[in-house]
């Protein structure tokens, strides 16, 4: 199972970025997903996440800015990022716990990750 991250890049506080995480291999499911971001010298944090149910949860930091969403068709995330900070300054990564085919077990998994910079 790969994860691949994109959509990252430089962006002026308040614009705006989509990140997209493409899931490929083989694969029976997708329970939940996941963003997390780490800026240099910090410790790797939960942005949002969303379960099977599409219900979804979010740092403080993001509420009211950010939106998680999914697409089980495509095996893909999505982190709609709105009147973003410097602050929000990060790499991004996603991340996945999947189910493989003949496992009932679930496997995180992790994608390569994605630089998001906003300048003020």
């Amino acid at each position: 199972v790969q994860l691949q991250a994109s959509g990252g890049g430089l962006v002026q506080a308040g614009g705006s970025l989509r990140l997209s995480c493409a899931a490929s291999g083989s694969i029976l499911r997708i329970n939940d997903w996941a963003w997390y971001h780490q800026a240099p010298g910090k410790q790797r944090e939960l942005v949002a996440d969303i379960r099977s149910s599409s219900s979804a949860d979010y740092a403080d930091s993001v509420k009211g800015r950010f939106t998680i969403s999914r697409d089980d068709a495509k095996r893909t995330v999505y982190l709609q990022m709105n009147n973003l900070k410097p602050e929000d300054t990060a790499v991004y990564y996603c991340q996945a716990r999947v189910v493989v085919p003949t496992s009932n077990y679930e496997y995180i998994y992790w994608g390569q990750g994605t630089q998001v910079t906003v300048s003020s």
